[in-house]
Formats: C-alpha cells, sequence, structure tokens
C-alpha cells in the first residue's frame, strides 16, 4: 500500500519580497570531455544547444537551462547534481534511457524507501538515478510540476 503523502509547494512565510522563488534554477556540470559530455547530453538526453562556444555548451531543458563545461574536477561530486522532474512521462522516459543503454544506480540504504529493478519508491515519490560520462549523478523522478 501507497503512502498518501504529498509534496507541498507553498510560498516563503512572512512578508519577504521573492529573491529567487519565482525564478527558474539551472544545472552546472564539469566535465572533463566537452565533446563526449555533448553527445550524452545531446544524444542520450535529447537536451537542445542553446549556446556554445569554446569553454562550455548552454542546453534547454524545460524552462531551464543546463550548463556544462570542461574542468579538472569533472565527477567528484557524490551527490546528485540535477534532476528533472518529469511528471506522468517517468516511466517512459526510463525505458527509452534504458533503450539508448544508460544503466541505473541502486542505492539499497535511502532511508524509508524501496527498489523494485531500478526504480527507487518513497511514498508517492518514484526516482531513478543514472551517471553522465563522467560520473555527475542525474536524477529523474515522477513529480508533477
Amino acid at each position: 500500500m501507497r503512502s498518501e503523502s504529498r509534496l507541498c509547494f507553498s510560498r516563503p512565510r512572512g512578508k519577504e519580497r521573492e529573491v529567487l522563488g519565482g525564478k527558474n534554477a539551472s544545472a552546472t556540470l564539469a566535465v572533463s570531455d566537452l565533446e563526449r559530455a555533448r553527445d550524452f547530453y545531446e544524444n542520450t538526453l535529447g537536451l537542445a544547444t542553446l549556446q556554445e562556444t569554446p569553454g562550455f555548451t548552454l542546453y534547454t531543458s524545460g524552462n531551464s537551462v543546463v550548463l556544462i563545461y570542461p574542468s579538472e574536477y569533472a565527477g567528484t561530486n557524490q551527490a546528485t547534481a540535477a534532476t528533472w522532474a518529469v511528471g506522468g512521462d517517468f516511466d517512459a522516459i526510463v525505458e527509452d534511457l534504458k533503450a539508448k543503454g544508460v544503466s541505473f544506480e541502486h542505492y539499497d540504504d535511502l532511508p524509508e524507501t524501496t527498489r523494485e529493478g531500478d526504480v527507487h519508491t518513497a511514498g508517492e515519490f518514484r526516482g531513478v538515478w543514472f551517471k553522465d560520462p563522467d560520473g555527475n549523478i542525474l536524477n529523474l523522478n515522477d513529480v508533477e510540476m
């Protein structure tokens, strides 16, 4: 039986002015090989190039952007670096990524979380994690935004 918990998005308390609450966030990801990363982000994930320079590539992703740039520190982050809330398209996108050869990570030590196959479940939340060619940890979840 699945829990009836829901994510709740609310406005900040008090009368403080929104600073960033109404703005889109973006992901900035270090990569070791810009061409290899471009192949992954464009051909595997299907992101569209917004701007390209020798020092970075900027992609559109929904109403946000993903920036990749070369760095000697690529792949050193051991936590989730970017997340996509894909809502009802979750299962289809997971299957598309599998068909493109993406391998999903299994985190069996997450509190109050179970895993069936590649999909982690916590209450109503379902998610998968995978890595880009440099080991940056990426997440998809079924949250509707």
